[in-house]
């Protein structure tokens, strides 16, 4: 099992392992495994990119994320301007239906709403938005609709997990509750977390997914 002082080591050099953050700007603490990111970056992408590379170091059970994004004087964008670009984002992803996705942008902050009818849409629309320039953050109130019955969720599910390599499904339990999925048992690491809740999210019909999967060391993984 990684001492912590080892888990902290192993996500700097991950940070600087990735040409698009400079790790510089970047504080690590560590405590029982967990993870707390500080620091200031200049773009929200930036921040989301120090996320995942901590969150994909062995040893890591969960990272809590403290990143400010502050522009340089001169890169900041107008909402006006944010908004117009995010507009173009959602209609040029042929996987969106712009119709039914409303934006608001304030402060650089962007906030999207509406409904779509899959998970892996409600995801599209943030990832094509995240990666602009002169956005902050982005929160994303989009919910699913979509009628399907549970056994056919759960079925979708379980199978989704048997086919994943980086997933052992005998040790997860799936329970559905509407479109809420819970998700329990053990994994190997927060990336096989992160993948279970991922996989989950693409099953139809699912709304909600509450992550309750504990990261477990076994021996031949330490």
């Amino acid at each position: 099992m990684k001492t912590d002082s080892q888990i902290k080591q192993d996500v700097l050099d991950e940070l600087a392992w990735q040409s698009s953050i400079d790790e510089t700007q970047i504080g690590v603490i560590v405590k029982d495994g967990i993870v707390t990111l500080n620091g200031v970056v200049d773009s929200y992408a930036k921040k989301m990119a120090a996320e995942r590379a901590a969150k994909s170091v062995f040893g890591v059970k969960a990272v809590a994320e403290d990143i400010e994004v502050n522009f340089k004087l001169g890169q900041g964008k107008s909402d006006a301007d944010i908004a117009k670009v995010v507009v173009d984002a959602i209609k040029w992803n042929s996987s969106l239906p712009e119709d039914k996705i409303n934006i608001k942008v304030e402060n650089a902050w962007v906030y999207l709403t509406g409904e779509v009818e899959w998970s892996f849409q409600k995801t599209a629309a943030k990832v094509a938005v995240e990666n602009l320039h002169g956005v902050k953050g982005v929160v994303n109130n989009i919910i699913i609709k979509q009628r399907v019955e549970p056994v056919e969720v759960k079925d979708r599910i379980t199978k989704a997990f048997e086919r994943s390599a980086d997933l052992e499904a005998k040790n997860i339990q799936v329970d559905i509750n509407g479109g809420v999925v819970t998700l329990s048992g053990t994994v190997h690491s927060i990336t096989e977390k992160e993948e279970a809740r991922r996989a989950t999210f693409f099953a139809p019909g699912v709304t909600k997914v509450i992550n309750n999967l504990k990261v477990k060391f076994y021996p031949e993984y330490a």
